[in-house]
């Protein structure tokens, strides 16, 4: 059986439809322009992980030896303290007013080498105890 006219043109038309898919497709693929901005630009990643035009900066060498792992060292503190009594009970304790960080630390009669009086400048070592920071071997400074 012979195909009818209408049949043969369908069947070219549909051909042609495969053959100009075809080309179309091509064209994309030689004026794909994804991901070529990047390639064209000449790009650097920063230490943050963003893209720039910017190349990196020079970096300093850092010997091994300055590296330090762990917390940072505590520098050492005087043992030697000095203040001013600012008060002081009719019952042999009162406060000690150092002069470096203004703090208030607690003392008793018995830990003085002297009798203190509210306003004599003392000298002292801090020590931990149960309740905070308390002054032990007080001297008068004159």
């Amino acid at each position: 059986m012979a195909d009818s006219f209408s049949k043969k043109e369908n069947f070219k038309k549909k051909i042609q439809k495969q053959k100009e898919k075809a080309q179309r497709r091509e064209e994309r693929k030689a004026n794909n322009n994804k991901g070529k901005e990047l390639e064209d630009m000449f790009s650097y990643v920063d230490e943050f992980g963003r893209i720039t035009t910017t190349p990196p900066e020079k970096r300093q060498e850092v010997s091994l030896d300055d590296i330090q792992l762990g917390a940072a060292p505590i520098p050492e503190e005087e043992t030697r303290k000095s203040g001013i009594i600012t008060f002081l009970s009719e019952k042999g304790y009162g406060f000690i007013t150092e002069d470096r960080s203004k703090e208030n630390v607690f003392f008793h009669q018995n830990n003085a080498k002297e009798l203190l009086k509210k306003g004599h400048k003392v000298s002292f070592e801090k020590e931990r105890s149960a309740k905070g920071f308390s002054a032990i071997n007080i001297e008068l400074i004159k």
